[in-house]
């Protein structure tokens, strides 16, 4: 073996191994890639982030359009004639009656023009509740049981019976439900 033809490991050791010439490549390690980028690698690793922001772009452009078309009215906007605070139109009375023999005792529960349920116990009968709103609607709902043999309930609105119902049987129980007041 020549001087010429030995080559040097890293560790400074001869190696057998010839030198590369031009007609030898040189071995790459796997994965490795040429450090020279043409502009069609460059184009590979950067068209997707370029994709999403344009569709970004085109969502955005699109919902600013029909929001104008949609989601924006002319009397939503401050000074374009919209009253912030609207004076009361018919205002509605509700009145909830429940009835029985004279000193009959009842438990009632009944929704109250807020939709929210509320109990009343131990009542003596006759009983009757006055609920007035300004809503365009209200459910009325009552529901009563007594001590008696005989109940009834009775709901109106405005002076107009909407509903009435009267039951007996032992500790009677009655109803009366007006969807829509």
């Amino acid at each position: 073996m020549t001087l010429e033809s030995q080559t040097y490991a890293a560790s400074g050791a001869p190696s057998d191994e010839a030198p590369a010439g031009p007609e030898q490549p040189q071995a790459q390690p796997a994965g490795h890639r040429s450090k020279r980028r043409g502009p069609l690698q460059l184009l590979r690793k950067i068209w997707l982030p370029i994709v999403i922001l344009l569709v970004i772009a085109v969502a955005a452009f699109g919902v600013f359009r029909l929001h104008g078309v949609f989601g924006k009215t002319e009397t939503t906007r401050p000074g374009s004639g919209l009253a912030n605070d609207t004076k009361p139109f018919n205002p509605k009375t509700v009145v909830y009656e429940i009835y029985g023999p004279p000193g009959a005792v009842a438990t009632i529960n009944y929704l109250d023009l807020d939709a929210q349920p509320q109990i009343v116990r131990d009542v003596t009968l006759p009983w009757s509740l006055t609920l007035t709103t300004t809503a365009p609607a209200a459910s009325a709902n009552i529901v009563a049981q007594g001590d008696s043999d005989t109940i009834g309930c009775r709901i109106t609105v405005n002076g107009e019976l909407k509903d009435e119902k009267t039951n007996t049987g032992v500790n009677a129980q009655t109803f009366c439900l007006v969807k829509s007041a």
